[in-house]
């Protein structure tokens, strides 16, 4: 059996770290013993602990694509893995910041669809061996989506407005994106002759 290669680790390191982001992000409040074990004396900075894991995590997939591409360590394992942990990492940040009524159950929903409907359509194409390319629209609406992640994790109220505003700007790339990528792709969902 092959070791597994630099890449691939840093995105199972990435899918591990869900793990303590989402305990230090939900402990708050919670009556956790090893938790106020931990965290009893800095309360007030738990949000910007849970903060530098999701960027941590986060940074790890810009970091584990460069190398993959660079040294052509491209695997079946990390094309599947890689966006599946991006997937996992962000549907658990914010099914977290709804708990801790951040941001609505409604908007999740609608950006966590978005993902659903774009991975069947992936799995589709890639039946019918078609390459489906990702399109500034969905880079800038995750662009936005990982700072409005950010800014609620952060959870600062001066600058609830700035976050409120960039959660509509990322939930309307999102809806944006959506419709672009079905019109742009309307012929993989055809039936092949």
């Amino acid at each position: 059996m092959k070791k597994m290669n630099l890449p691939n680790k840093l995105t199972i390191f990435r899918i591990i770290l869900i793990v303590p982001f989402i305990l230090i992000l939900l402990g708050e409040g919670s009556e956790w013993g090893w938790y106020k074990a931990i965290f009893g004396g800095i309360q007030e900075y738990v949000d910007y602990i849970a903060l530098a894991i999701f960027i941590a995590a986060s940074l790890t997939d810009l970091i584990d694509g460069k190398i993959a591409r660079k040294y052509n360590l491209v695997t079946n394992f990390g094309k599947f893995m890689d966006p599946l942990a991006d997937k996992l990492l962000v549907s658990a940040a914010l099914v977290a910041l709804v708990d801790l009524g951040r941001i609505s159950a409604w908007v999740v929903i609608i950006i966590i669809s978005r993902e659903f409907i774009i991975s069947g359509f992936r799995l589709v194409a890639a039946d019918n061996r078609v390459v489906i390319a990702a399109s500034y629209w969905g880079k800038f609406k995750t662009v936005f989506q990982m700072v409005m992640v950010c800014m609620m994790i952060a959870n600062i109220p001066q600058l609830q407005l700035v976050t409120d505003i960039v959660m509509w700007i990322a939930l309307i790339l999102t809806v944006v994106s959506l419709i672009d990528y079905l019109i742009k792709n309307k012929d993989v969902m055809k039936e092949q002759k």
